[in-house]
């Protein structure tokens, strides 16, 4: 992972992470055959929007907004194959690699919290943290619903 030098280094880093994000699902929106598997990506999109506008927020005004809470997790995305993104991709294949991207995302933020001493971003990080495992979660929920209990 990167040094950084600042908070604002550590902002910038953040937000072209959830950049990265919103890119990931809308192109996975984009290429989903099935309108629901559509709508959930383009839902996760903007939702990561919403992560980006906080986190732009926080850089520009300073103002933190906090959640503290546990996430269950599934564990599912420990156990499947990693899958590439293509035009062509399954259902279950979307959600592996959606489920894998949401734990990458646990992972930045979490080391992110570690490596800063300003604790206001230390609880902005964990939030995110937060925010990430839940995404992950729905994810896992979908997979168990709709992929392991047809098989």
């Amino acid at each position: 992972m990167e040094k950084f030098k600042s908070v604002d280094e550590i902002l910038d880093f953040a937000i072209k992470s959830e950049q990265e994000a919103i890119d990931f699902y809308t192109s996975l929106a984009s290429q989903a055959k099935n309108p629901e598997m559509k709508e959930v990506f383009l839902e996760f999109a903007g939702e990561e929007k919403s992560h980006k506008a906080r986190l732009q927020k926080i850089k520009d005004e300073g103002v933190i907004e906090m959640t503290d809470e546990r996430v269950s997790d599934l564990k599912i995305s420990d156990y499947v194959v990693k899958v590439k993104p293509s035009s062509d991709i399954s259902y279950a294949d979307a959600l592996i690699l959606a489920m894998h991207k949401e734990k990458a995302a646990y992972k930045l933020y979490i080391n992110l919290e570690q490596r800063t001493d300003n604790p206001e971003l230390k609880k902005v990080f964990h939030s995110l943290a937060i925010e990430e495992s839940k995404h992950k979660l729905r994810f896992e929920i979908e997979y168990d619903e709709y992929v392991m209990r047809e098989n």
